[in-house]
């Protein structure tokens, strides 16, 4: 189904602005549709002869709908929309007319106009209608909360139709904000409640009033229930805005253990203040596992920098041993273990410092590259690019991944670049390194270079390691090599990370890594997606 914004550049010519004051009224509007027990349906005008199209809907969840099929993407005219060409052509709210029938479901209809205020905070021209459609098959006589939500509902409806409704969202600010069945309180233009459904009671009742909120002044109660004193003047404050006309952000109470969210709304049919209406939640319980899993991030990035010390620590020892060694293919082992695990200790020092199980990938590839550079047994100045993106990546994929890189990034700086002097059939210790060294010569026009490239393609990391080096002898055989390094690389990309992995000739001379490695894991795996 197409959306608001695609159907409206379809099939009308409203301008960016006009589209965008839909989108924020369809976005606020479920508020109005709990409050009237009613669908609300936006329509545009399609031409000039009457025709109006439908871009959004919303069901009521206090009642009832009217309509069992979606009605977006509906294009109608004639009679069925006259309401709506009277709302439009005239501004007003239209509420005259019988109820029809949509099936076996009897309705009734209502049609607001919609008005973009201008720059200078004029009434504009009306640029669509919401339909208003009530299913009556459960018509009975409305209780006290009924007829306060529907009251208020008119003074929503009225301000739709003013431009003022609904209020510009402030920064940082989410759709998810309290309900009509969350608890409701309306405030009159003094700031006493006038009505506060059972609901809201109740969550004032967590805050430590057991009284009836009725009658009282809610800044004055919201001060002397907050136990933050800045708190409370807050949220008291936010309620004197709203009673001004204003539109103030959301604020939360904490007060007795208990915590509860508030928004409140001016009330300007007509463009006159009559009150507010303040949505209340009880967020006590979502707040305290907020807590708790702030409480789990600290213990979680303390646990990767005692990882990260304890692997550096580690490292140091097998440093130490190296020293102490005097067989040249022992230390060459232990200087190639010391790179490893210095490697892994890079991913769990960034994790210590992110606030998820989750690394931005491309700094750490850029560290362990540079160090390559800088340990790699070759005398050759060899360059280190990176080109694309690996993005943000979990944390099982990356402590695999940075150690296939490390030993691919080694191979090609310390095998694809042999010093000068060094001849084809010059022996290499057996522990080092992926690939023989038997291979034709470096071309010396080259700049010796390594270029490591990145991006993502329908779930799928593709990253290539590539060098200008003296490329792969003929009789390379992958499968068959013996290497502790390549055995290394084909058991994380084929287990761990469950990808593959191709050695082959570049298509410029020199070596190519083409690895795949799916960012997707089945739900069998018990591994999330990033």
């Amino acid at each position: 189904m197409s959306t608001l914004r695609d159907l409206a550049e379809e099939h009308t010519h409203l301008r960016p602005a006009d589209i965008d004051h839909l989108h924020r009224i369809a976005g606020d509007w479920q508020l109005l549709s709990d409050l009237s027990f009613a669908d609300l349906l936006l329509w545009v005008p399609v031409d000039a002869e009457g025709t109006f199209l439908c871009v959004a809907q919303v069901r009521p969840t206090t009642a009832p709908t009217a309509y069992q099929d979606d009605q977006v993407g509906r294009i109608v005219g004639g009679s069925e929309v006259a309401h709506l060409g009277v709302a439009y052509s005239q501004g007003r709210i239209w509420r005259e007319g019988d109820p029809v029938w949509y099936g076996d479901v009897p309705a009734r209809h209502e049609a607001i106009p919609v008005r973009l205020r201008t720059a200078e905070g004029e009434a504009g021209v009306v640029i669509a209608v919401v339909g208003r459609d009530t299913n009556l098959s459960t018509a009975r006589t409305p209780s006290q909360l009924e007829l306060n939500y529907l009251t208020t509902a008119d003074d929503l409806a009225q301000m739709i139709a003013d431009g003022t409704f609904p209020p510009p969202r402030h920064p940082g600010e989410t759709t998810s904000a309290p309900r009509v069945g969350d608890g409701l309180v309306r405030l009159d233009a003094g700031g006493k409640v006038t009505y506060a459904s059972p609901n809201a009671q109740s969550a004032y009742r967590r805050l430590g009033y057991a009284s009836h909120l009725v009658g009282e002044d809610l800044a004055a109660l919201h001060r002397r229930l907050a136990g933050d004193p800045l708190d409370g003047t807050e949220a008291s404050n936010g309620i004197l805005a709203a009673l001004r006309g204003e539109a103030p952000p959301r604020r939360e109470i904490d007060a007795r253990g208990a915590t509860m969210l508030t928004r409140a709304l001016p009330l300007m049919p007509a463009g006159v203040p009559i009150g507010a209406l303040v949505l209340v939640r009880d967020i006590t319980e979502v707040r305290r596992r907020d807590r708790a899993l702030i409480t789990k991030d600290a213990t979680i990035r303390e646990i990767h920098h005692r990882v990260k010390n304890n692997l550096q620590t580690v490292a140091a020892l097998l440093r130490l041993q190296a020293r102490r060694v005097s067989m040249p293919e022992a230390r060459v082992a232990l200087e190639e273990s010391v790179r490893r695990v210095a490697s892994i200790a890079l991913v769990h020092e960034t994790l210590s410092m992110s606030s998820d199980e989750a690394v931005e990938f491309d700094g750490i590839v850029d560290r362990v590259a540079s160090a390559a550079t800088e340990v790699a047994a070759t005398e050759v100045s060899v360059g280190m690019r990176r080109r694309g993106s690996f993005g943000v990546l979990p944390a099982e994929i990356a402590t695999s991944l940075v150690m296939v890189l490390n030993e691919l990034l080694l191979n090609a700086v310390e095998h694809g670049f042999p010093p000068a002097d060094e001849t084809d059939e010059a022996p290499v210790p057996a522990a080092s390194g992926l690939l023989p060294v038997a291979a034709p010569e470096v071309d010396p026009s080259l700049r010796p270079e390594v270029v490591v490239s990145a991006h993502r393609f329908r779930k799928m990391l593709h990253v290539s390691v590539t060098d200008n080096g003296r490329g792969l002898p003929p009789d390379f055989d992958a499968e068959r090599g013996s290497r502790l390094g390549l055995q290394i690389v084909r058991a994380l990309i084929t287990g761990e990370l469950r990808g593959t992995i191709e050695l082959r000739a570049g298509a410029n001379g020199g070596t190519e890594a083409v690895l795949v490695v799916p960012l997707a894991r089945n739900a069998s795996d018990g591994r999330s997606q990033p």
